[in-house]
């Protein structure tokens, strides 16, 4: 299957452009619309207008669909636009770790790992460099860029941004953190997140559907939603599965990940300071037989419980 992106025409690819730089002028690019000009000001995610970018290389840590047998071409930018107090990368996301890159520096990056035998690009917590990472791949298809576009995402995303990537990103690849605002709002410093959150999967589905396999089991094109189960249920795993089932469908494909360790400043919050318990984790399971989820990852073989 061709990428999405490879059908676009030229006049379809300067309408996408014009519009998303735009949104980054005075910078509205996520839910957060802190319409600032980032070559003069910061924002609430602290980067600037230039991509910031911590690393690029074959990652073999994901999803079997996303890793395969050749790892994910993954791209971590820098900063990001939630301020997790559990962030087990928060020199990246919080701190800015990284190194600036020019859009066409991105593009011959892409175009690296695919020489590298990538089966993907995957952009981890892009939403903040949204229109810098859409030049750059308008630019790498130029150059022959043909793999799928992975957005690797926290959710926390505008319906406006993600629309204009609408065959351009082949596979969205959520990460739903909480299904309650104040949970979000306290340990995330974002929001009215569920309510974005909501509306930015609903968006991805109707783009890209659900996950289209190869014959070697990679994925194509679609959907697979991550959920994090945090202790005490701060992350609301039922709602969180409910809505899935309901609103979205019971056949996505979801990774219910049971890796939570107290990273950054969790270890000085009382209900987020330990790992998650077994009867936890099999909780949210439970969950999932409840709601009749057809397709879920588990990590049951690689638990570490406290």
């Amino acid at each position: 299957m061709a990428s999405s992106y490879l059908s676009l025409s030229e006049s379809d690819w300067q309408n996408k452009l014009n519009k998303i730089n735009k949104l980054e002028q005075s910078c509205v690019l996520c839910p957060r619309h802190c319409k600032v000009d980032r070559e003069q000001k910061q924002g609430i995610c602290r980067a600037p207008k230039e991509l910031v970018v911590a690393s690029t290389n074959l990652h073999f840590g994901e999803e079997p669909p996303i890793t395969g047998s050749r790892g994910s071409g993954t791209i971590f930018v820098s900063f990001c636009n939630l301020r997790c107090v559990f962030c087990q990368n928060f020199p990246i996301s919080q701190l800015g770790t990284g190194k600036n890159m020019t859009d066409q520096q991105l593009a011959d990056a892409m175009l690296v790992l695919q020489d590298r035998g990538a089966h993907n690009i995957n952009f981890v917590s892009p939403s903040h460099y949204s229109a810098a990472i859409m030049r750059s791949i308008y630019l790498a298809s130029k150059k022959g860029l043909t793999i799928p576009i992975v957005w690797n995402t926290n959710a926390y995303e505008s319906v406006e941004t993600l629309h204009l990537f609408d065959s351009v990103v082949d596979i969205y690849l959520p990460d739903i953190k909480y299904s309650d605002n104040d949970q979000a709002k306290r340990l995330s410093m974002a929001p009215n997140y569920w309510n974005h959150a909501r509306k930015a999967v609903a968006e991805m589905f109707r783009q890209v559907g659900h996950l289209e396999l190869n014959q070697d089991g990679i994925a194509e094109r679609g959907l697979l939603i991550r959920h994090l189960v945090l202790p005490h249920d701060n992350s609301g795993t039922r709602e969180v599965l409910r809505f899935i089932a309901k609103e979205i469908s019971k056949y996505t494909n979801i990774s219910l990940m049971s890796q939570y360790f107290p990273a950054h400043k969790a270890l000085e919050i009382n209900d987020m300071k330990r790992a998650i318990t077994e009867q936890e984790y099999s909780n949210a399971i439970e969950f999932v037989d409840e709601f009749g989820l057809e397709n879920v990852f588990t990590q049951e073989s690689e638990l570490r419980f406290c």
